[in-house]
């Protein structure tokens, strides 16, 4: 295995990189205890900051052992067009009238299945939004659907007094569905769109070997989580909506997020889209809530490292794969993607010459199936965790909590891809 002094220096920083996310609920501990450094700790203990953190290191040590030139023209070749896609979804889905109108889908919909089952309304609305939002992805993209979801999910669960079963084991089903539930079309899961164009997948071969068993596992473990928590759901409050959005605007909204979702390759033009969004939202104040830009410019930042970190992995990455059978690939990829986010191990796996049918689909399988295991496993991760780290104890979300509930979700997953 050959690599250069530059590679071993990277993965040992990544190495720390990881180490770091699981223990971000330590520095903020470390905050509370040295109030004199509590900034200091608070910014280490922000997951969204450490694969940025540890990037901005990467290129000082790139400098530092080649120098300044090397280090820029390797920051330089980075495509951040998937950082930079997920910043301007989670703005224009976060937005009030998307939220709205979701909202009232959702609600519409779980209507229909109280009058039909005669169940509480939680329930219905927990099962939905866990089930029905990850599918929706397949269609505005996972970081869409995981802002939504995750939203949703804050006003029905997280808001109020849960217990860690509940939060983890909601946090750990969402993270599974959402990286399983973007297999159905070829350009809205971020480890997909990396190998579509490389190995001609289409949406109709993806959802012809995806499709049927990323949907029967996602209704199992949406349907799993609500048999599980359903007592422990409180009933959404009846407020009667004194302002409707109206649909003008809630068009227009959906316009602008199709536009992000349609040039979703295209970064000058989608950010130039997100640019005239927030003019729209400004000049009609109205009918808007702040738009959660600190949040997604935090998740942009996290997997922006996460590319500059992720860049120079390959050297021990790629023989890994190449030596793998098919099941061993499907399992390995799914180990791997825990500590490497599964569009970029994807991507390593479509370097590699001379695979066969099989090994591109149980990596690709591997790599979705492993997707809710971490906060890094999966781009649309930090998205969630941005929206609702806020209410998790001391404010951390902790990796091992985080990992042990969505290890059952994960098990579904598997079955139904290697079963079905």
């Amino acid at each position: 295995m050959n690599f250069t002094p530059t590679e071993l220096g990277a993965s040992i920083i990544f190495a720390i990189a990881v180490i770091h996310t699981f223990c971000t609920s330590y520095f903020e501990m470390l905050a509370k205890h040295s109030p004199k450094h509590a900034g200091l700790w608070h910014l280490l203990g922000e997951v969204e900051i450490v694969f940025g953190f540890w990037a901005a290191i990467l290129i000082i040590y790139i400098g530092l052992t080649n120098d300044l030139a090397t280090a820029k023209d390797y920051a330089n070749k980075r495509n951040f067009t998937e950082p930079l896609f997920v910043f301007a979804i989670m703005v224009v889905a976060g937005s009030k009238p998307i939220l709205y109108i979701s909202t009232q889908m959702l609600h519409t919909i779980g209507k229909g299945i109280q009058f039909l089952l005669r169940v509480r309304s939680a329930p219905v609305l927990y099962f939905l939004t866990l089930g029905l939002t990850p599918l929706l992805g397949s269609l505005i993209t996972e970081p869409a659907a995981m802002t939504l979801a995750a939203f949703l999910l804050r006003d029905l669960v997280y808001r109020h007094k849960c217990s860690n079963v509940l939060l983890f084991g909601t946090l750990g089903v969402l993270f599974v569905n959402i990286s399983i539930g973007g297999t159905l079309t070829n350009f809205a899961a971020p480890p997909v769109l990396m190998v579509a164009s490389t190995w001609d997948w289409s949406s109709a071969f993806m959802f012809a070997n995806f499709g049927l068993e990323s949907c029967i596992a996602i209704l199992i473990n949406a349907l799993g989580a609500t048999l599980l928590f359903h007592r422990q759901l409180i009933e959404p409050e009846v407020v009667k909506v004194k302002t409707k959005v109206p649909l003008a605007v809630i068009f227009v909204h959906l316009l602008f997020l199709a536009g992000v979702v349609i040039f979703a390759h295209d970064p000058v033009i989608f950010m130039w889209l997100l640019l005239f969004f927030i003019g729209y939202t400004t000049a009609y104040p109205k009918h808007q809530s702040p738009l959660i830009l600190k949040e997604a410019l935090l998740v942009g930042f996290f997997l922006g490292g996460l590319v500059v970190l992720g860049g120079l992995q390959g050297w021990w990455l790629q023989p890994i794969l190449q030596n793998m059978s098919p099941t061993a690939v499907f399992y390995g990829s799914l180990a791997l993607t825990a500590i490497t986010d599964n569009a970029a191990l994807t991507y390593l796996g479509s370097l590699v010459s001379g695979t066969s049918p099989e090994f591109k689909l149980a990596l690709v399988g591997g790599a979705v199936a492993g997707g809710g295991l971490t906060v890094i496993a999966n781009a649309p991760n930090p998205a969630g965790i941005a929206i609702l780290r806020s209410h998790f104890p001391n404010g951390a979300v902790s990796a091992l909590y985080l990992l042990l509930g969505a290890l059952p979700p994960t098990l579904v997953a598997i079955l139904a891809y290697r079963l079905m």
